[in-house]
């Protein structure tokens, strides 16, 4: 739906609240499709939310609670009644479930599983955290058994009638229940109707361990291009199912933390206009206090630098420009080797292929910048050995750069730290203070001050 129609929307539930006309809010937002539905609803007031939720459709309810930001559903979910809680959960998908009530208060979630009418889906979810593969699966599937025929699968997916993105792939198990293969909805029209699934089925699955990352789960998808992805534990007993749609929000999230962390803050837990200014605040005065202390080390390579720099005074002159092109190199760099790293293209086993090429590189770079640093110092009218001296410094910082670039990544992934974590200013930063020191310590050796 259009913006400016998803405004009027809004405008129109807001005023039949107004007019305490409840029966009108509640027809235009149940008009909606359950994204729209949800941004309607999140900028109603919460009071507003809580008298209105349990009187929608159930089914809108639960739409409603699964397309808010987890931060807004838990909030909403608090100030219901458990006996209106309990029916909406039963009605939301398990795995949106139990990512609710892993955020409410234990004795809340006791209450509402006690009510829920299916509550064992959900429960088995509840052990698994939120980011790894078992907290992102849904318990609600179809498992098939080898022996049954197309026909007798058939008649089972159309019994279980399961939703759009959980029908392209149906997994077959043994008796005992562990994933033995998989077939795809296709297969099963075109095979014989009396030809048993374990003739149909392709036993090579593509599958993922409960305790694994949701990002692995990601690349798995992304990689072989699968609608849904079964989780097994260690003795390979399929405990549920990972659809596309929670891929997307799973790449959704991860981008979102990543571009955050990129600007050197912490991730915000919600979104942007519902983040009051305190919390911003205080996502970013970590990073930008380490980013100060670290910022002094500039001044104290420049203090130690002090009698070359009086001496030489044009050296100053060109600082900005060396530690800036050092600062953009390394950022360049680190970017690159972050998004190899998330992909799956590099990690920590390629880490001497990524230094040899980045050294190459480097040196490429660098020749390129040190020739036209040595004619930018010459246009400002300063002697040779002194564009010398930046040239061969803009060659050596842009060098370091892009090793530092393509090294730290690796490291902080391999100590398992978000290698976001060290790209953007905090890199810039570590690189202005190393290639100030470079520069000058070149610019003494050259210039033998």
């Amino acid at each position: 739906m259009e913006q400016r129609v998803l405004d009027q929307t809004l405008a129109q539930v807001r005023a039949y609240l107004e007019a305490s006309d409840l029966a009108g809010a509640i027809a235009l937002i149940e008009a909606l499709r359950p994204p729209d539905q949800a941004d309607v609803f999140e900028e109603l007031r919460l009071g507003q939310q809580e008298i209105l939720l349990p009187r929608l459709d159930i089914e809108d309810a639960a739409d409603i609670l699964e397309e808010l930001e987890d931060e807004d559903a838990a909030e909403l979910a608090k100030r219901l009644d458990v006996n209106t809680l309990a029916p909406i959960l039963d009605e939301m998908a398990s795995d949106e479930a139990a990512d609710l009530l892993g955020d409410l208060h234990p004795e809340q979630v006791s209450q509402a599983l006690a009510q829920m009418a299916d509550a064992d889906g959900v429960q088995a979810l509840l052990v698994f955290p939120d980011e790894a593969a078992g907290g992102l699966m849904t318990t609600e599937f179809l498992a098939l058994r080898r022996d049954m025929t197309g026909a007798e699968a058939l008649a089972a997916v159309r019994q279980w009638a399961p939703e759009e993105e959980a029908a392209y792939y149906l997994f077959v198990v043994d008796q005992d229940g562990r994933l033995r293969g998989v077939a795809s909805l296709l297969d099963l029209i075109k095979a014989p109707p009396r030809a048993r699934l374990g003739e149909v089925m392709d036993p090579d699955v593509i599958h993922i361990l409960a305790g694994a990352d949701q990002e692995e789960c990601a690349r798995l998808m992304a990689r072989y291009d699968v609608m849904s992805l079964p989780v097994v534990d260690e003795n390979h007993l399929l405990l549920g199912v990972i659809t596309v749609d929670d891929l997307v929000d799973v790449l959704e999230d991860e981008a979102t933390e990543d571009i955050q962390r990129l600007g050197g803050a912490l991730p915000l837990d919600r979104r942007y206009l519902d983040t009051s200014v305190l919390q911003v605040t205080w996502k970013r005065i970590g990073w930008l206090l380490l980013l100060f202390v670290t910022g002094t080390l500039t001044a104290s390579v420049m203090r130690y630098f002090e009698p070359l720099l009086t001496t030489e005074v044009t050296l100053a002159f060109f600082v900005p420009l060396l530690i800036g092109t050092g600062g953009n190199a390394g950022s360049q760099t680190t970017a690159t080797i972050i998004r190899a790293l998330a992909v799956g293209d590099v990690d920590w086993r390629d880490v001497l292929k990524v230094f040899w090429r980045e050294s190459r590189a480097g040196i490429l770079l660098g020749l390129a910048m040190a020739v036209v640093g040595f004619i930018r110092a010459l246009t400002y009218g300063t002697t040779g050995p002194l564009a010398l001296a930046v040239s061969s410094g803009l060659l050596a910082i842009v060098l370091w750069a892009n090793v530092v670039g393509a090294l730290l990544p690796l490291l902080a992934a391999r100590l398992k730290i978000d290698p976001t974590m060290i790209s953007g200013p905090l890199m810039s930063t570590l690189v202005d203070a190393t290639g100030l020191f470079i520069y000058l310590t070149i610019a003494k050796a050259i210039l033998q001050i």
